[in-house]
């Protein structure tokens, strides 16, 4: 039960519901990986909170590669449940910014744990999750309104 209570509790920032053809344990594991990853300890004395993403980073070049496959994990989830390709490619940069930032010596682990590329992607499948299915994919440039200007 409690489990459940979890999983609806990550949803509460979002305006649908999570259809019956989605893999709720898949989703589960992609929010334990994002938050393992970028919110598991709350700094004492604060509201804020790191995740082992920064520790990682203070191994040189390997801790980035670890990381940068753990977050994968959520872009390659996010598309097996059908998540559009445009979103895809935004949660995609985020791992890329997150690794470029996170390899800067000294300030790395600083911007990973200000970053959180892996909440974010978490966010970003769940706002398409959450969706209709007929909607899903409707924020991509193709279907937003576009202005016309006539020039005479």
């Amino acid at each position: 039960m409690t489990e459940n209570r979890d999983l609806e509790s990550a949803f509460d920032d979002f305006d649908g519901e999570l259809p019956d053809s989605v893999d709720e344990a898949a989703v589960e594991r992609m929010r334990a990986v994002a938050t393992i990853l970028d919110e598991s300890v709350r700094i004492p004395g604060t509201e804020f909170k790191i995740g082992v993403d920064p520790l990682l980073g203070a191994l040189p070049v390997a801790g980035d590669v670890i990381s940068a496959g753990l977050s994968l994990y959520i872009v390659v989830e996010s598309a097996r449940l059908g998540v559009p390709f445009t979103t895809l490619l935004r949660m995609l940069a985020n791992v890329a910014v997150d690794v470029a930032g996170g390899s800067v010596p000294y300030v790395g682990e600083l911007f990973d744990a200000v970053w959180k590329a892996n909440v974010r992607n978490f966010e970003l499948a769940m706002e398409e999750l959450t969706k209709p299915p007929e909607r899903r994919g409707s924020d991509d440039f193709e279907s937003r309104d576009v202005v016309e200007i006539d020039v005479e």
